[in-house]
């Protein structure tokens, strides 16, 4: 009984036991990107001990980023089907035993399946259900809380960064990494911090209730190995994917995925060449990883002060707009870093890049749920993070061999920058090309039918022509009926 009434319908509290679930998604991003962002700082202690060259280096990040990724549709999978708890649970289990093992690693190769394969599928499964988690709770102030719990990921790496620098100082790299596979299993205690909660507008439609209540009835009547066993499991599957991967067909969501792609590009390499472009420019090790720390404060700061401005009503229906503007001055400051090359102007620089950082990857969910709603949150945040996959994997190497090719960090940081600009201007020609759309069809409709009213909501349009003439038409049956000639 205390069950069922844990999990009733209802609609998203928020706050309450909300809160709980903000604290617990916001440990699970510091044990998850956090800790991904400070891999970084291990980057050069591997390319010495290794001796390798910057571009075979740079795959330990870009695989964890890329596996992180690839597999959070697999996360949201085992969260929809088992729960939340049970996965994010499993997750601290394999991101903690990768890192361990990483510990005792001899070749790069040992590092690529370890700390990037394990410890990746490991976050992936923690990831995208806790962001999910935070939604079902929240919804007026769904940004805000969304700003507190992506904030765990600037924290962490303002804590984390000069932490991780001493642990090598004292410990060597393999004493570091053994470290943080034990701080990584505090991930189990964030999984069971997930309280399961089931929304009004979560439950499926009576056809496909009817067709898998129909289906297990038959399945209870026969052998569990009858061909019917496996009729069920399919039908049931199917219903339930379909249902929960329906959005993929909404032109909206298949703008914001493909400029995901170039934005994911572009984000990712300066975690990874921040502290070696600094070195490379005469910054001492503990000053870059000062840089690293200053990046992961002002994030934070963008994640909460973003977070807590779109929630405003001036700026609430603005969400969309403030996130291609984060991100495109990302893009803008990427073009600007090939000129600093100082400490005092290295400072600025991770200062407004990490402010507006935290700004899109705070609004990247609440962009989500606005286009594909509450129901459907956990499934496209997987996919959306799936989209990160691909840029997440090639654009460190990419990168990397520019550098080496070039001898400079110019050309690698201008395509960052490009790419993460035209990722905001694809956004904003999507949304210009959709209002001048939506205007033309309300003018020829006011044109076409003095009668013919309009409601839009969202992409859908409802129109009452048919209706206003079906009534005209029983106007004036009533009138011939009434009327009498003698």
């Amino acid at each position: 009984m205390a069950k069922r009434n844990r999990v009733r319908s209802t609609s998203p509290p928020d706050g309450g036991w909300g809160w709980m679930i903000v604290a617990g998604c916001f440990l699970v991003t510091i044990c998850t990107r956090a800790v991904t962002r400070c891999i970084s700082i291990f980057f050069v202690e591997f390319q010495t001990y290794f001796t390798q060259d910057y571009a075979q280096t740079a795959w330990i990040h870009s695989i964890v980023d890329c596996v992180t990724m690839l597999c959070a549709p697999l996360g949201s999978v085992v969260s929809n089907h088992l729960s939340c708890q049970v996965g994010i649970m499993l997750g601290g289990l394999l991101a903690s035993t990768g890192l361990i093992l990483g510990s005792f690693a001899t070749s790069l190769k040992h590092l690529y399946l370890t700390l990037g394969v394990l410890t990746g599928l490991g976050f992936a499964l923690c990831y995208s259900p806790a962001i999910a988690m935070v939604g079902k709770y929240f919804s007026r102030r769904k940004a805000l809380a969304y700003g507190i719990a992506m904030s765990g990921s600037g924290i962490g790496t303002f804590i984390l960064a000069p932490v991780v620098q001493l642990l090598i100082e004292q410990f060597s790299w393999r004493g570091a990494l053994l470290i943080l596979g034990g701080f990584v299993l505090n991930l189990c205690v964030c999984g069971a911090l997930m309280r399961p909660i089931t929304l009004k507008e979560d439950h499926t439609t009576p056809e496909q209730d009817h067709i898998c209540r129909t289906q297990k009835q038959d399945f209870k009547r026969v052998s569990p190995c009858a061909t019917l066993t496996k009729k069920w499991v399919q039908t049931c599957l199917c219903c339930s994917l379909q249902q929960e991967y329906s959005f993929l067909l909404m032109s909206d969501f298949v703008v914001l995925a493909i400029s995901v792609l170039f934005m994911a590009y572009g984000c990712s390499p300066l975690f990874v060449y921040l502290v070696p472009y600094a070195l490379s420019v005469g910054v001492s090790h503990q000053q870059a990883a000062f840089l690293m720390s200053i990046l992961g404060v002002i994030d934070i700061i963008g994640n909460i002060t973003f977070g807590w401005l779109t929630d405003r009503r001036c700026l609430k229906n603005y969400r969309y707009v403030c996130y291609l503007f984060a991100v495109g001055l990302d893009g803008l400051c990427y073009l600007c870093l090939p000129m600093l090359q100082s400490l005092p102007l290295l400072v600025p620089f991770s200062c407004t890049f990490g402010y507006f950082d935290g700004a899109y990857v705070t609004l990247i969910p609440v962009v989500t749920a606005e286009i594909v709603g509450t129901t459907s949150l956990s499934s496209a945040l997987g996919v959306v993070y799936f989209l990160h996959a691909v840029p997440y994997l090639v654009s460190p190497p990419i990168a990397g061999w520019l550098v080496d090719t070039t001898g400079s960090y110019t050309a690698a940081f201008l395509l960052c920058g490009f790419s993460m600009i035209f990722s905001s201007v694809l956004l904003g020609f999507a949304r210009l090309v959709k209002k001048m759309k939506k205007t033309q069809l309300q003018f020829l409709a006011k044109e076409s039918d003095p009668k013919l009213q309009l409601w839009t909501n969202g992409s859908v349009a409802y129109s009452v022509a048919k209706e206003l003439d079906h009534k005209d038409e029983e106007s004036v049956a009533v009138a011939v009926s009434g009327y009498n000639p003698t």
